[in-house]
């Protein structure tokens, strides 16, 4: 990068971290939370939170667009925690909470960007969200009329806010080094905060977690009593922890901060706890990918660092309650024919697999996931609310009209992104976006990656690679001008 680019990211870090004024709101939310925690004020938080967080994520977008980002995952991060902070200060369970609701609300303030910078979309880099929100759109057309105008609604919420974050990033271009520094400081110290919790959540499983795991019969993830849990943190469950925790350890390599090796063996840990082995694999996969796109030199830091974590956290794994579950959830990997889970997700896809690929107009938005509830009545999950492949998921709700052009526009985004990524292989931020992006997108068997956590890691990563390029664009005529001026 040249002097006068530097200077300019430079420029830009001081902007992002000089104004107390962007720090004032997301440290009172906190505060207020904190405060009404410690109060036992349950009720009033149920109904403060989610008012103050959109507030504060308002204000964000407007002052600091790039630190909005940040806050907008650490309400992902923690809003499930305070969520069972606040029933556990009621006393009582509650299977609905607005609590849940400020994470997407903030979320989906980024649909700003696409009115305020909708010029964008006429560009080459903006034609690939063209065709991704035509096919959301078929499907949402379909899903009012299948299942109701709220289940559709609330499914189209969860399948487009990961394109509208994307899409902020990259309209927001001239920013790219504060972006860059927002999310690589957040994931790391998300990593410290979730990855410490997930320990002390493990060894003595407090009793808010233990009232949600009761209350919501979240089954699959062990038993409510220390060493049965598998961990997730502060978050809803062990899925999305292990995605956030995975694209976490991947951006330990574009990072530079003194805590990020203490922030990586907890994560580590965590990670190991959570037993997501889809996200184990994918972690496996983003890491070489990075080897197979790095130089001698990052190979070797690559290298070093992954023999440092397992120097230090594979002992520790290997002793007491802690080997037994992980021991049994590897051989499970292994010898898949004892594996129940495996052998579930075969039959799924033997039964189901014509049903999904041969529905040419699709169910629509609404027919799968939580949002199934919302057009059942008693609140009750629907007969697809629990979707495991996403290869399966996207031809049954999109149809076919609908996949193509979702699809079509994700490859066209995905090819852009890992050819432009060879344009800056000095870049350690655009080296681990592009592998997790494309490890996420690999993760399809198992899941919709394309959603939820997953979708935010996957969309974030490629829009992130495409504003780095554009960016370098920018410098480089701003030079060629400057230059040309003298």
């Amino acid at each position: 990068m040249s002097t006068i680019a530097r200077s300019v990211a430079s420029g830009a870090v001081r902007r992002l971290n000089s104004d107390p004024l962007e720090w004032g709101p997301p440290a009172l939310l906190w505060l207020v939370t904190a405060l009404l925690v410690a109060a036992h004020q349950g009720s009033v938080l149920t109904l403060a939170f989610p008012v103050l967080a959109t507030m504060t994520g308002l204000w964000l977008y407007f002052k600091s667009p790039a630190r909005y980002v940040g806050f907008m995952w650490w309400l992902w991060f923690l809003s499930p925690e305070v969520r069972r902070l606040a029933d556990w200060s009621k006393g009582a369970f509650t299977p609905t909470s607005l609590i849940q609701i400020a994470p997407l609300a903030v979320t989906m303030i980024s649909g700003l960007s696409l009115i305020r910078h909708y010029p964008v979309l006429a560009q080459r880099r903006g034609l690939p969200v063209l065709l991704i929100l035509a096919g959301l759109a078929y499907a949402f057309m379909v899903g009012v009329a299948s299942s109701g105008p709220l289940a559709a609604t609330y499914d189209l919420c969860n399948w487009l806010y990961p394109i509208l974050i994307g899409f902020h990033i990259m309209a927001n271009t001239r920013d790219y080094p504060a972006y860059r520094d927002t999310i690589v400081n957040t994931f790391i110290w998300g990593m410290l905060v979730m990855g410490a919790y997930g320990l002390v959540q493990f060894a003595i499983m407090p009793p808010w977690d233990a009232l949600w795991m009761l209350g919501s019969q979240m089954n699959s993830q062990g038993d409510p009593v220390p060493m049965g849990v598998r961990v997730f943190s502060t978050m809803n469950s062990s899925g999305p922890f292990a995605f956030a925790m995975m694209g976490a350890m991947v951006y330990v390599m574009a990072a530079n901060h003194r805590v990020r090796w203490i922030a990586a063996v907890l994560g580590f840990f965590s990670f190991g706890l959570s037993l997501v082995r889809s996200t184990w694999g994918g972690w496996v996969v983003a890491l070489l990918i990075q080897l197979v796109k790095s130089n001698n030199r990052v190979r070797l830091r690559i290298v070093g660092s992954a023999i440092l974590l397992a120097g230090l956290c594979v002992p520790l794994l290997a002793v007491g309650p802690v080997a037994e579950r992980m021991q049994t959830r590897l051989n499970s990997i292994v010898n898949l024919k004892d594996d129940q889970s495996y052998a579930a997700r075969n039959q799924f896809y033997a039964t189901f697999a014509k049903t999904a690929f041969t529905d040419v107009s699709g169910e629509g938005m609404g027919a799968t996931g939580t949002s199934t509830k919302l057009s059942n009545d008693g609140g009750q999950l629907g007969q697809y609310g629990n979707f495991d492949s996403g290869v399966m998921n996207i031809p049954f709700v999109l149809g076919w009209p609908g996949t193509l052009l979702y699809l079509s526009g994700i490859l066209w985004l995905m090819v852009r992104a890992v050819l432009a990524s060879f344009k800056m292989r000095d870049d350690k931020f655009v080296s681990a976006s592009v592998s997790l992006g494309l490890a996420i997108f690999t993760m399809l068997v198992f899941t919709n990656s394309l959603v939820g956590t997953g979708g935010l890691l996957l969309f974030m990563s490629l829009f992130s690679i495409l504003s780095a390029v554009h960016w370098q664009k920018q410098q480089r005529r701003r030079e060629l001008f400057l230059h040309g001026g003298t």
